[in-house]
C-alpha cells in the first residue's frame, strides 16, 4: 500500500514539473532560443514591477516581460549602451507594420529638382496711369479688372479746367502764320510736352493738332498691350492730382518666383534652364533663373530665386503655382529616401537600423531635394540603414519610451500618509520641458495629453481645479483618497 501511495506521489510530481517546465518554455522561447523572464513591467508605467504576469492595477494595460538577455519592455541591457529613444521591435512586428529599411547611398552628378514656384508680373511691364491734374471723371468705358486691353484704347473720360491754357498754347504754336516755321516747330514741341506732362496722351494731341478745336474731355487710354490688374475709378469721382487711375500688366512675359534653403541657393545659378509646369492647365514652358534675390526670410529661412519665362497665349497668370524642375549639378553626397525623413519643421531625423531589432533616432542635417530623395549633409554615413517605412510605428514607440524614462518622481511631502504606497502609485510626477497641451497624471505620474483626457471623459473637477488622467481607473482612484495623491498641495487649495 505504501509503495502505491508512493507511486502515486512520484507521478503527480512529475507531471506537475512537466507542465510547469512546459509553461515556461512557451511563454519564454524564440528564435533564438529559450529566454529566462526576469520580472514583468507596466508598459506605460515601467516603475511598476511583478514577478508575474498579468494586467497592470493602475490602467489595465498587460504587463510585459522583461528577459535576461537584456531585451522585452524596458531593459536595460542592450538598451542601456543605445542612444536615448532606441527601441526594440521583433520581426513578427516589423513584418506586421510594414516596416522596410534602406541604404544611404552616395550620389554625385546632375539631378532634377523640383521646387514650387508662383508666377509673378515683370515689374518692368507693369504700367500705371495717374492724375496729373485734379478734376472729375465723366465717363467709363467697359474695361475692369481682369479685361485684357489694347494699346491706345480709351478706358474713361475725365473734365480738368488745367488743360484749358496748355490746350491754347499748344493751338497757338501750330498755328504757323503768326511764327517761322523754325520757331513754331520748337514751340509745337514744348507745348505738346507740356500736355502730355498733365497726362494727355499722344493720340489725343494728334487729334487735337488736326481738329484744332478745344476737347471737352481728357480721355485716358491704354499705354500697352496688357491686363488691368488695378481700376480705382467710377463715373462723377473727384480725384486729385496724384490718383492712380488703373494699373495694367504686360502678361506676354513673366517672372517665377521660387523659395530655396539657405544652405540650396549655392545650387541655383544665373543662365540656368528650367521647365515650368502648370498642373491645372497641363502645359510646359521654358524659363531661365535670372537671379537669386538677397531678401531673406527669417520665418521660412529660404531666399528667393526669380526666373523669366515668355507666356505665349498667356496661360501663366499672376498668383498662380507651379512646378519647377532645374537639372542642379550635386556634389558627392549621401542620400536617403525623402520617406525616411521625419521633419517637425525644427528638427529632422531618421531611424537608423542598428540590427537585432533595435532602432536609434537621430537628428540629422537635410541638403537639396531631388526627384523622391534628400541630400544628408550632416549625421549620416554611407551605408547605414535607414527606416523608409512603417515610420510611424517606430517613431510611436520612441516617444513612449522616451517619455517613460526621462519622468521622475517628486520628493515626498513633510505630511506622507500612514502606510506603504505601491511602487506604481507615486504622489506625483513632473517633466522637464513637456510640451503645450500636455500635463500629468496626478495618479500615476503619467504624462498624457489633456485634450484626450477630455475628450475621453477623464477629467475630475477638485476645489475648483481640474485633474487629467490618463484613464478611468487612475481618475476613480484619485477621487477616492485626492489628499493621498496630492499630499500637502491638497491642503493649500
Amino acid at each position: 500500500m505504501k509503495k502505491l501511495m508512493y507511486a502515486v506521489v512520484l507521478v503527480a510530481v512529475m507531471f506537475a514539473a512537466y507542465f510547469a517546465g512546459g509553461h515556461e518554455m512557451r511563454g519564454t522561447t524564440s528564435a533564438a532560443g529559450p529566454r529566462r523572464v526576469l520580472y514583468y513591467v507596466d508598459p506605460m508605467h515601467p516603475a511598476y514591477k511583478s514577478d508575474k504576469p498579468g494586467i497592470a492595477p493602475d490602467c489595465g494595460m498587460q504587463l510585459e516581460p522583461v528577459y535576461a538577455d537584456g531585451s522585452g519592455a524596458g531593459a536595460t541591457g542592450t538598451d542601456a549602451s543605445m542612444p536615448a529613444g532606441t527601441v526594440n521591435i521583433d520581426s513578427s512586428r516589423q513584418q506586421l507594420a510594414g516596416v522596410r529599411t534602406a541604404a544611404a547611398e552616395r550620389v554625385s552628378g546632375t539631378r532634377t529638382v523640383r521646387i514650387l514656384g508662383k508666377v509673378a508680373a515683370d515689374d518692368r511691364l507693369v504700367y500705371r496711369i495717374n492724375a496729373g491734374v485734379e478734376g472729375w471723371i465723366r465717363a467709363t468705358y467697359d474695361a475692369s479688372v481682369g479685361s485684357h486691353v489694347k494699346k491706345d484704347e480709351k478706358l474713361a473720360t475725365y473734365y480738368s479746367p488745367d488743360f484749358v491754357a496748355q490746350i491754347n498754347g499748344y493751338l497757338v504754336a501750330t498755328d504757323r502764320l503768326t511764327v517761322s516755321v523754325k520757331e513754331s516747330g520748337r514751340g509745337v514741341e514744348a507745348a505738346a510736352a507740356r500736355l502730355r506732362n498733365l497726362g494727355m496722351s499722344d493720340l489725343q494731341i494728334k487729334e487735337l493738332g488736326e481738329t484744332r478745336q478745344l476737347p471737352e474731355n481728357i480721355y485716358l487710354v491704354s499705354p500697352a498691350d496688357g491686363f488691368i490688374v488695378a481700376r480705382n475709378l467710377s463715373p462723377g469721382l473727384r480725384f486729385e492730382r496724384g490718383a492712380e487711375f488703373y494699373r495694367i500688366a504686360d502678361l506676354s512675359h513673366v517672372w517665377i518666383m521660387a523659395d530655396v534653403f539657405e544652405n540650396e541657393a549655392r545650387y541655383y545659378r544665373p543662365g540656368m534652364v528650367a521647365t515650368i509646369t502648370a498642373p491645372q492647365l497641363g502645359k510646359t514652358v521654358r524659363a531661365r533663373v535670372s537671379e537669386v534675390l538677397p531678401q531673406f526670410d527669417p520665418a521660412t529661412r529660404t531666399l528667393k530665386v526669380r526666373l523669366e519665362a515668355e507666356n505665349p497665349g498667356f496661360a501663366l497668370r499672376p498668383d498662380m503655382f507651379v512646378d519647377v524642375d532645374l537639372p542642379v549639378n550635386l556634389p558627392s553626397g549621401v542620400s536617403i529616401p525623402v520617406d525616411a525623413l521625419i521633419d517637425s519643421g525644427r528638427t529632422r531625423r531618421v531611424f537608423v537600423d542598428r540590427g537585432n531589432g533595435y532602432f536609434e533616432p537621430r537628428q540629422v542635417e537635410t541638403g537639396v531635394r531631388f526627384e523622391d530623395r534628400v541630400v544628408i549633409a550632416r549625421g549620416l554615413k554611407e551605408g547605414e540603414r535607414v527606416v523608409v517605412s512603417g515610420t510611424f510605428l517606430v517613431d510611436s514607440e520612441s516617444r513612449l519610451k522616451t517619455v517613460a524614462a526621462g519622468m521622475r518622481p517628486q520628493p515626498e511631502p513633510a505630511a506622507a500618509p500612514s502606510g506603504d504606497a505601491p511602487a506604481h502609485e507615486m504622489p506625483m510626477m513632473k517633466q522637464a520641458n513637456m510640451p503645450v497641451g500636455s500635463t500629468v497624471d496626478h495618479k500615476c505620474g503619467m504624462k498624457i495629453d489633456s485634450a484626450k483626457s477630455i475628450a475621453e471623459g477623464n477629467t475630475l473637477d477638485y476645489r475648483g481645479t481640474t485633474y487629467y488622467f490618463c484613464s478611468r481607473s487612475c481618475k476613480d482612484a484619485f477621487s477616492k483618497q485626492p489628499e493621498h495623491y496630492l499630499g500637502s498641495q491638497a491642503g493649500a487649495q
